[in-house]
């Protein structure tokens, strides 16, 4: 096993805001939830069942079970330094396993031990991100850098689209972000039967690690490809109870073979929101994308390169402001109705045999009273 990863978590030691804890951000580490509103509460040692996915499999892949060491302690917060063994050797690498295909979240470095590294011209070094690295939010209590998940759509072996998500995740490290990038090869299409496959519990143990997205796609006959879809159709809205996505922040980018075009961003715009993702005002999207990189994969000056860079600052930004009043947006009457009147959330699933079972009531009283009269 590799990846001995560090992260920091921010720890309060009260209930922030509200004394209400969604299920959909709880981020179980030792014997707290820690939730993207900084609210946290005591429960029993975290599993799958947290993250939704009641599945051995995924406490492997986000490291669940293995041991936590607590490394320091500040008088205000407790800062948790946690060394997470994910995905076994070949997830804080920049290989896939050659038989899952899970794991390579690296892959963008040049050398998976320097951050924001990469080959030939390291461009990313030399731009003025000290904005986006000292923005605080007024009243921020998190303090652990922003968890940011790659996503791109495209398989082929000079993908544009990898090459620009590659060179966000470059950009993003320098921002002081928290970036692990998604392979989408070995994804199967979308199909029930195959929810315990290892890509699938990666995906989305990684979406459930996230705060926010990075959505690059190609535009294939005038909207994202099949390649991308596939990821979203892949993480659900809801299971259960438990939201994967719903306040993670994203920002969405396209690359175009052609004259500069927006349909996959206005695409990729209403997946996100469909997704209860809020998304950043600003888009990028990079025309004759065959023109703009270099042979090692580096975008090449030009507006089209100052864009995707403007974009990045804005979603680092926005992903600190959003991620601490998560709790808060997310705080809704309904479910707090629900949760009052059944002591919880109840899956879709509890709901529809709750309202089969009052039909059939319904049913038999009205059957009832026919007889009576």
């Amino acid at each position: 096993m590799l990846g001995n990863c560090s992260r920091v978590v921010s720890r309060t030691a009260f209930n922030y805001r509200t004394s209400f804890t969604h299920r959909s951000l709880q981020y179980p580490l030792t014997s707290t939830i820690y939730t993207l509103s900084g609210v946290h509460q005591n429960t029993l040692s975290p599993t799958s069942k947290h993250l939704g996915y009641s599945n051995k499999h995924v406490d492997t892949f986000l490291g669940l079970n293995q041991p936590r060491i607590i490394r320091s302690m500040t008088t205000d917060t407790e800062t948790v330094d946690v060394p997470l063994q994910v995905a076994g050797e070949y997830g804080y690498s920049k290989t896939v396993n050659p038989e899952t295909h899970v794991g390579g979240w690296l892959a963008f470095r040049g050398d998976p031990n320097v951050p924001a590294s990469g080959p030939g011209n390291n461009w990313t070094d030399e731009v003025e991100v000290d904005q986006a690295m000292e923005f605080r939010p007024n009243g921020a209590i998190i303090e652990h850098k922003p968890r940011i998940l790659v996503l791109y759509g495209s398989l082929r072996e000079s993908s544009f689209s990898r090459k620009c998500a590659y060179e966000t995740a470059r950009l993003l490290e320098r921002m002081d972000c928290d970036v692990r990038v998604f392979n989408p090869s070995g994804l199967p299409v979308r199909d029930p039967t195959l929810e315990e496959l290892p890509k699938v519990l990666e995906l989305r143990a990684l979406t459930q690690w996230s705060e926010g997205h990075i959505w690059v796609s190609p535009e294939m006959h005038g909207t994202i490809t099949g390649v991308f879809k596939n990821q979203i159709d892949w993480i659900p809205l809801n299971t259960g109870s438990v939201r994967p996505t719903q306040g993670r922040t994203t920002a969405v980018f396209q690359v175009n073979g052609g004259s500069q075009s927006f349909n996959a961003v206005n695409e990729l715009r209403k997946l996100s929101r469909w997704m209860r993702m809020p998304c950043t005002t600003n888009q990028s999207s990079v025309a004759k994308a065959w023109q703009e990189f270099d042979s090692d994969g580096r975008m090449k000056p030009s507006g089209f390169r100052e864009r995707v860079v403007d974009v990045c600052e804005e979603f680092v930004k926005f992903t600190r402001i959003m991620r601490e009043q998560v709790g808060l947006l997310n705080n809704r009457h309904s479910e707090r109705k629900e949760t009052l009147e059944k002591g919880r959330l109840l899956t879709q699933e509890e709901k529809e045999k709750e309202k089969a079972e009052a039909e059939k009531l319904k049913l038999l009283s009205q059957v009832s009273a026919m007889n009576q009269e």
